[in-house]
């Protein structure tokens, strides 16, 4: 059992940037791989960023790569999601999420189905 508690969002202006945590609780943690995926209202969920083998292996959607870095801390439990040069249509509800090691694939990481554990979510608004 996993529990996953993300923190961090906020309101920001275009340009700039936040960060969001992802702290998790439960003992077997070290055997999952995260992800992070967003909702924007009237739209679905979609994946945004992954990572395995303790952040070596990440994963991104076209529309944040080189701006949004996930990583990852084993001994604080705890995954990150560094959002720079954030744009309007990077608002939404921002979501962690937990897959087994053993299922993360480069293909499978972008599968919210495939995700066995989630976050209840931070707002993120980027004002224009």
């Amino acid at each position: 059992q996993v529990q996953l508690v993300e923190s961090g969002g906020g309101l920001v202006q275009a340009g700039g940037s936040l960060r969001l945590s992802c702290a998790a609780s439960g003992r077997t943690f070290s055997t999952y791989a995260m992800g992070w995926f967003r909702q924007a209202p009237g739209k679905e969920r979609e994946f945004v960023a992954a990572e395995r083998w303790s952040g070596t292996i990440t994963y991104y959607a076209d529309s944040v790569k080189g701006r949004f870095t996930i990583s990852r801390d084993n001994y604080k439990n705890t995954v990150y999601l560094q959002m720079n040069s954030l744009k309007p249509e990077d608002t939404a509800v921002y979501y962690c999420a937990a897959i087994k090691a053993s299922t993360a694939q480069a293909m499978s990481v972008r599968t919210s189905s495939l995700y066995d554990y989630w976050g209840q979510g931070t707002q993120v608004t980027v004002s224009s």
